[in-house]
């Protein structure tokens, strides 16, 4: 447990159940579930024919200090919540079921506190350094899974999605990246950020092991089919605004060479007209005050000043400013669904750029953080699933597209790149 990566509780209780566990885990480890979840799971395979429960054998799994895990505690990136809640006492449905899938354990991650960032940064502990890319962050809040898996520290990270917090830290360390569609996945045993939005989702070096993670966890009745030769929604406007652009419409011209693309107007996707990145902040906000308003108020934990600024901002929005940003998510909802009547994927860029710099000043990181929010809520504003594909490099340092599709398209997504990433 001396990986930097890994969460160390300054308790003995921690190191004891670490122990514990190591003894126990493997084919006997059943951590509690429901009998009907691990039913359902238990009778699927996968294309192989290979039983569902030794897919993930041998794999190695990081998980972000926000899942619960029976008998260790959870720190959700704050000392002081971990001081003031009691060690869990239940498993989280993913986590138990990709450790009953044969995944070897590795440890619980630093995450960004309560998983209010995007950046990868915690004062509470030593500086994550970005393996792939050392002269810029990490990324977040799924930052200490991301580094896990890009430092070959383990084989996949778990994550959560809210905000971007899987599709940010994949893009700014060279890794394919899945936000699973809202709600396809049980949010059950786990510290939540903003309910509405809280997806779970992974990060892997390799585009089969995140394949086989996928199957193992998403029930396949749930999802929908991306028909043969989909038409591809180019998000034009977009890309012409990333410092990637470049490398990026390289791909694209190749893409429409071989495929039907629908070329979008700057029209068709303006974000800020759509006010995406608002609306999903005052939205997001609001839940944020609902989950952990009351705790702060009487705790007062210590928590970096970014942050905090943000939680206070969190307490003044209004049931006005909630109820005007629930209708501009409705138009953005039946405007991305228009536009879905048009081409079957979404192709958009997934940051604006490589990750900042470690030295970036409070308004750099401030800036970039509400140019990926713009990005990030599209997605998150619908509920719909996102894949990072890591293509490209800028400047020595990693970046890549998405492809978006509908909900239930999340294994549509990853055969889909497949295809394209190959041969």
């Amino acid at each position: 447990m001396s990986s930097p990566f890994v969460i160390k509780p300054c308790d003995k209780h921690f190191e004891q159940a670490i122990e514990n566990l190591n003894t126990y885990l493997g084919d006997s480890y059943s951590p509690d579930v429901s009998a009907h979840y691990k039913q359902s799971h238990a009778e699927r395979r996968l294309d192989n024919g290979q039983d569902i429960n030794t897919s993930l054998k041998g794999l190695g799994l990081a998980v972000k200090d926000l899942f619960h895990i029976k008998g260790l505690p959870t720190a959700a990136g704050n000392p002081d919540w971990q001081a003031t809640h009691e060690i869990p006492q239940a498993t989280n449905t993913c986590v138990a079921t990709m450790l009953n899938a044969g995944a070897n354990f590795k440890g619980k991650t630093i995450t960004d506190e309560l998983a209010y960032s995007l950046h990868g940064q915690n004062k509470h502990y030593a500086p994550l350094v970005n393996p792939v890319a050392p002269a810029h962050i990490p990324g977040g809040s799924s930052s200490g899974s991301a580094v896990a898996v890009s430092a070959h520290l383990a084989d996949i990270g778990l994550g959560t999605d809210t905000g971007g917090s899987i599709r940010v830290p994949a893009s700014y360390q060279g890794l394919w990246g899945l936000r699973t569609t809202h709600g396809l996945l049980p949010c059950d045993n786990m510290v939540a950020l903003a309910p509405s939005f809280d997806t779970i989702g992974w990060m892997t070096r390799d585009l089969d092991t995140l394949q086989k993670v996928a199957h193992t966890c998403i029930d396949n009745t749930k999802q929908s089919t991306i028909k043969v030769n989909p038409r591809f929604g180019i998000a034009t406007p977009l890309f012409a605004n990333t410092a990637h652009s470049s490398v990026c419409n390289k791909w694209l011209t190749e893409l429409a060479d071989n495929n039907p693309c629908v070329a979008l107007t700057e029209e068709q996707l303006d974000l800020f007209k759509l006010q995406t990145a608002a609306t999903f902040r005052s939205l997001q906000g609001s839940e944020i005050w609902q989950q952990h308003g009351e705790w702060i108020e009487k705790v007062q934990p210590d928590i970096a000043k970014d942050i905090m600024l943000r939680l206070a901002w969190c307490k003044t929005i209004t049931t006005q400013d909630v109820t005007l940003a629930k209708a501009q998510q409705k138009v953005v909802i039946d405007h991305i669904n228009a536009l879905f009547n048009d081409f079957d994927v979404l192709v958009i860029p997934t940051t604006p750029g490589v990750a900042p710099r470690c030295d970036a000043d409070e308004t750099t990181l401030a800036n970039d953080r509400n140019a990926l929010l713009a990005l990030t809520a599209i997605a998150g504003l619908a509920g719909l699933p996102q894949l990072h594909l890591p293509l490209f490099t800028l400047h020595n340092a990693p970046c890549g597209l998405s492809l978006v599709g509908k909900k239930g398209n999340d294994l549509a997504l990853l055969a889909l790149a497949k295809t394209l990433t190959t041969g």
